[in-house]
């Protein structure tokens, strides 16, 4: 995941990218934006569907006493910065700045209130995880407007947010206690030694959050640790707090106890080590230069980190695939959120006896996908986040273009929806040393290579330092399920891109390589969170000579015990 925003540690100015129906709402129309309802063409490019006239405006979703009221909480002492809408580019509130001595503060808060959170009986800590379920549900049409306010992203897309959210909370809030629960082993001496493993919680987690997904990726990340019993010190990015604290704000009314979630604002050269620099454990998703600088800083104090960094996905489209689902599939996978998803697919292999009535498929749902910027569901893809994004798609397309690539749909920007937006693009003939050939766009790219049999397609998509996810299509399950097998990404999608692994929450989720390190989700993704504690109880005689034995008797007498205990076949 590239560092557009101020999610890490360090700057990123010198780092090439590499992790139920609302009320509609509407932001303004941007300058040169139509404003009509309906669709409309934009010079031949993809349409465009329209705010319809009358509908609320940014300012009408966060006027300043809804921003005041979500960043009162902010340990900040007396700093301001300010975020804004993608959509527009106009600034959507002023934010309190957090110092590193606010970052100091906020962990003091969080250390002692973790204390009295952890002795919450663990069935008591899971319910607030189901109660703040069903708030976010209730309450979505508020985080969607925020989640496309500070984001750009289409409605639909925003929702995925929702879905991830709630069903994580439902997981936890069901699972948490048989994840957690003591576990009896075998001792060393059956009968003798019993032995019980306890789950400790760590303490305080710092998060380091990014602006891609600041709902799922803020508040969905910090479940597991706050049933497992610690407190959170977070440092959401700046342009999309607001997301974050709605979430914080919802599940304090669900019943978590208000300073087991502090949560610092600042630019993340400044602040971000300092929450490496004070926590029990990191948790942090972002770049992968930026990963590394933070799993230096938590190796330096012998922490704990899990990493959820960049990714060069690929998708594979076997000669048996059914091609219209394969490309309504490749639509999904490539361009939701515009394609700023950590597991987005940038690489496309397609199988050459199939591969131009593929492309003519995927083409064609590429170019009739509809841009726009309206907080109601309708577009297909919204905005960029970022002007770094725009430049970050803009060359590599353009890079791409004049060494050969030819542009198959898309392949340009268009203001006219807004500054920021740019059209989903397929590109074919791409090959090294374009950038958008092993470089992490984050953008709405994606490169199609033709390949002749199996073997061939799993070394090509192997040939990168990444891996996170990868996609496979074809009509035969089994095939796929091998080819999965051999595919070095720590996800693997058969006949869907990206949401049927992710979505699965009982199993983990993360990457391989520079894809970072530890898990999300199922056991690996609550356990993370704990320190596991052996109590082990010595019973009727110790482990050392006894009853009047000698040191060579107390020998031969666990040398017989052992020869035993393998016969019966104890592990």
């Amino acid at each position: 995941m590239t560092d557009s925003q101020d999610t890490g540690t360090a700057s990123a100015t010198d780092e090439a990218p590499q992790d139920a129906p609302a009320s509609p709402a509407a932001p303004q129309a941007p300058a040169g934006g139509a404003s009509g309802p309906g669709a409309a063409e934009g010079a031949g490019g993809n349409p465009v569907v329209l705010a319809a006239p009358g509908t609320r405006t940014a300012a009408d979703v966060v006027p300043p006493e809804v921003a005041a009221r979500l960043t009162r909480c902010v340990v900040a002492g007396g700093g301001s910065t300010a975020n804004h809408t993608p959509f527009t580019g106009e600034k959507l509130a002023d934010l309190p700045e957090s110092t590193p001595e606010d970052v100091a503060t906020a962990f003091e808060r969080a250390r002692a209130a973790q204390e009295r959170w952890a002795k919450v009986p663990l069935r008591q800590r899971a319910a607030v995880l189901l109660r703040f379920h069903d708030l976010v549900l209730r309450r979505q049409a508020e985080v969607l407007d925020l989640i496309q306010l500070e984001t750009g992203k289409a409605r639909l897309h925003a929702h995925e947010e929702v879905q991830a959210v709630a069903v994580a909370a439902r997981h936890y809030g069901r699972k948490a206690p048989a994840y957690l629960r003591p576990k009896s082993h075998t001792g060393v001496v059956p009968t003798l030694t019993k032995v019980t493993e306890l789950r400790q919680p760590r303490g305080v987690v710092g998060q380091i959050a990014p602006w891609n997904y600041p709902f799922e990726l803020t508040v969905g990340d910090a479940l597991p640790a706050f049933v497992a019993g610690n407190a959170v010190v977070m440092k959401p990015d700046t342009e999309t707090a607001l997301t974050a604290l709605w979430a914080r704000e919802q599940l304090i009314e669900a019943g978590l106890p208000e300073d087991v979630w502090q949560v610092v604002i600042g630019e993340g050269p400044v602040i971000g080590p300092e929450v490496v620099k004070h926590a029990d454990y990191v948790s942090f998703t972002g770049s992968t230069r930026t990963g590394r600088e933070v799993a230096q800083g938590a190796a330096a104090r012998l922490v704990g980190v899990s990493l959820e960094l960049g990714g060069k996905n690929a998708m594979v489209v076997l000669h048996d695939a059914d091609l219209d689902k394969a490309a309504a599939g490749a639509v999904r996978g490539c361009f939701s959120s515009a394609g700023q998803l950590c597991i987005s697919i940038e690489r496309l292999y397609v199988h050459e006896s199939i591969a131009d009535a593929f492309v003519e498929r995927f083409a064609a749902r590429t170019r009739a996908m509809r841009l726009g910027n309206a907080l109601a569901y309708g577009a297909d893809m919204g905005s960029l986040v970022g002007a770094r994004q725009l430049e970050t798609v803009t060359r590599h397309v353009e890079e791409a273009v004049a060494k050969g690539a030819r542009v198959v749909a898309g392949g340009r920007p268009r203001p006219d929806v807004g500054p920021l937006f740019y059209e989903p693009t397929i590109l074919e003939g791409v090959e090294a040393p374009m950038a958008v050939c092993g470089e992490e766009t984050f953008g709405p790219v994606v490169s199609i290579y033709r390949f002749r049999d199996e073997d061939e397609v799993v070394a090509r998509a192997n040939a990168t330092p990444y891996g996170l996810n990868s996609s496979v299509w074809t009509k035969d399950g089994r095939r796929g399920r091998a080819i999965a097998a051999r595919l070095r990404t720590g996800t693997v999608n058969v006949n869907e891109a990206y949401a049927a692994g992710y979505g699965s929450v009982q199993s983990p989720m993360g990457g391989m390589g520079d894809s970072g390190l530890g898990r999300r989700h199922g056991s690996e993704g609550i356990l993370k969170y704990t320190e596991a504690q052996t109590v082990a109880q010595q019973r009727l005689m110790p482990l050392g000579p006894a009853f009047g034995m000698d040191d060579e008797k107390y020998a031969a007498f666990m040398t017989r015990s052992l020869r035993v205990m393998k016969a019966f076949r104890l592990r």
